[in-house]
């Protein structure tokens, strides 16, 4: 593909290494060429570096394969997950998990990237129900008012909640963002 095709989240070969493009930005400047300048992250050994490339440069786009997954447990090696299909088993270590490996919880279904034959990232789903371990107490003005607490959830995880969400409630919440959407119902 052509240089001028890059998008955020790609995946192209750069000087033979998978990289994903993390920012790029397209730029004619005045009586110049244009040119693309992409921030990109090595998938082999996490670094991150800026490149420019020439409008009319082509790079090659590494194919993704995408597998469904679920949890099965955690551990110090990493999470424990069974493709869907084949019922293989994997290790996802921490790099791979990112940020978002503390979202995955036992019986959790999920989209994973492959190149390879290996593991490079994963997208977690839109909504996942959890539990309020621990929060403040609920006040009773809670419903006049659009004020937000802090409140940790059954993965560890603290997110902002409404006042009215007590301990022991089942909340939906976005594990992309780490948004609460709504009480459990």
């Amino acid at each position: 593909m052509k240089a001028t095709d890059i998008r955020r989240g790609h995946v192209i070969y750069f000087e033979g290494q998978p990289c994903r493009i993390m920012e790029f930005t397209h730029r004619t400047p005045g009586n110049l060429r244009a040119f693309v300048q992409a921030r990109m992250r090595n998938l082999n050994t996490g670094s991150t570096f800026e490149h420019r490339f020439s409008a009319t440069e082509f790079v090659e786009e590494a194919r993704l394969d995408t597998k469904q997954l679920q949890v099965l447990y955690r551990d110090a090696a990493g999470v424990h997950v069974m493709d869907v299909e084949t019922y293989d088993q994997y290790t996802l270590d921490e790099e791979t998990t990112g940020d978002q490996g503390l979202w995955l919880e036992p019986g959790m279904m999920f989209q994973a990237e492959w190149l390879n034959g290996r593991p490079i990232a994963i997208e977690l789903p839109a909504v996942a129900e959890l539990e309020v371990i621990e929060t403040a107490p609920v006040m009773k003005t809670a419903t006049k008012t659009a004020s937000t607490k802090p409140a940790r959830l059954s993965n560890g995880v603290t997110i902002q909640v409404p006042e009215f969400i007590s301990e022991g409630e089942r909340v939906r919440v976005n594990p992309r963002d780490g948004i609460y959407l709504e009480r459990a119902k």
